[in-house]
């Protein structure tokens, strides 16, 4: 079975080759070639593992004890990990007739690959390193980081390309060329680009300010090159075109510390607004979220005064990291001056109308003695 199987195989090989013009090949020994082609790959990705093996089987012995050196130690496996690919990558295609040009290209490009790659590390590093220590903004550091990752990675693939015998300037200048068409044709992802440079240049917000944008209300989680993330109080992401950010008015609830939160409520008017407020105020105090230092003491103030009740407004102050649980806060907090106003006798009044009709002479006969109960009262009549 096995026989007839393979001379079926090699007939349409030879039948394929004749129609391609290349019925002089031996597709015997081509498929001989290859399996033992295919098998010395095979021993040389195995050799090249036991190599990684041992050698990160070592580094472990060294530096895996030395809890402090655990940064380097991940970063010595990474590197050694990638120099036994590229050495066994080289030694593939050596197998397969690579020529001693293409494989002094490859290996150049390997170790510049690597060199700029350790170079991202150590900027990448850098940029942390100097936001701790000065505490930068995050949106400054997302914005240097991702402008430093795009240097690198141009610079990396031009000179890996340079050492394969590419023109360089050809590359480049073909690339101008087609970046201008491809300005001409993204124009509006071009704009939310440069929208997202200015806003994270002139900082109107800064990743986690509570801001309202476009009547989008949310806690700022990412500002990239082309959208702003924004996360509502229902747990919502938003996006949004940086170009419309840039331009609608912008409103910032944490860029200034503190927020005061007004809740308004209303007593009948023959209460009295001072024991009103000293009924509030304790609840207030109480409360852990409302702030109670300095000028951000709570306060009852009365507001104005209205058709049918008393307006007050409770002014209390709440920290930028509890606005997203702001109208659970006013919730909590009017319900329980809803709970002590009706335990101290307070009335809190609903609209209500009181009509008063005079010389009303056309319902007189239904209020006239001549009826009772709606009926003639023959003690009248009779008499």
């Amino acid at each position: 079975m096995w026989s007839i199987l393979q001379e079926q195989l090699l007939n349409n090989l030879r039948d394929t080759a004749e129609a391609l013009g290349l019925s002089g090949t031996s597709w015997e020994q081509t498929l001989g070639w290859l399996m033992g082609q295919l098998l010395v790959t095979a021993i040389l990705l195995v050799l090249a593992a036991m190599l990684y093996w041992f050698a990160s089987l070592g580094l472990r012995l060294i530096l895996g004890r030395i809890n402090r050196l655990g940064a380097i130690h991940h970063a010595i496996r990474t590197g050694l990990r990638y120099v036994v690919a590229l050495v066994a990558i080289v030694a593939i295609a050596a197998q397969y007739g690579g020529d001693a040009i293409l494989l002094k290209g490859i290996a150049q490009a390997g170790v510049i690959a690597l060199g700029f790659y350790v170079a991202w590390v150590l900027l990448s590093r850098a940029v942390e390193v100097t936001h701790a220590r000065h505490q930068i903004d995050p949106s400054l550091k997302q914005l240097l980081r991702n402008s430093l990752l795009v240097l690198v990675l141009v610079m990396g693939s031009v000179t890996v390309l340079a050492q394969f015998g590419f023109d360089v300037w050809s590359v480049i200048a073909g690339l101008g060329i087609v970046g201008i068409a491809v300005g001409f044709a993204a124009q509006s992802t071009l704009s939310n680009f440069i929208a997202g440079v200015t806003l994270l240049i002139e900082r109107p917000f800064r990743i986690g300010d509570w801001v309202r944008i476009n009547d989008q209300e949310g806690k700022v989680l990412k500002i990239a090159f082309r959208t702003t993330w924004l996360r509502t109080r229902d747990n919502i992401f938003t996006m949004i075109p940086n170009d419309s950010v840039a331009s609608s008015e912008i409103v910032n609830y944490s860029a200034e510390g503190p927020t005061r939160v007004r809740i308004q409520l209303g007593i009948a008017y023959k209460e009295s607004a001072r024991e009103a407020r000293q009924v509030i105020l304790p609840i207030l105090e109480a409360h852990p979220k409302v702030l109670k230092t300095g000028d951000m003491m709570p306060r009852v103030a009365m507001e104005g005064l209205g058709d049918s009740s008393v307006n007050l407004v409770v002014l209390i102050w709440i920290l930028p990291e509890d606005i997203d649980i702001q109208p659970r806060i006013a919730a909590e907090i009017l319900e329980q001056i809803k709970e002590h106003l009706d335990e101290a006798g307070i009335e809190i009044p609903f609209p209500h109308l009181q009509l008063f009709i005079d010389d009303a002479k056309g319902l007189a006969p239904l209020f006239s003695p001549l009826r009772i109960n709606g009926e003639s009262n023959p003690a009248a009549n009779s008499s």
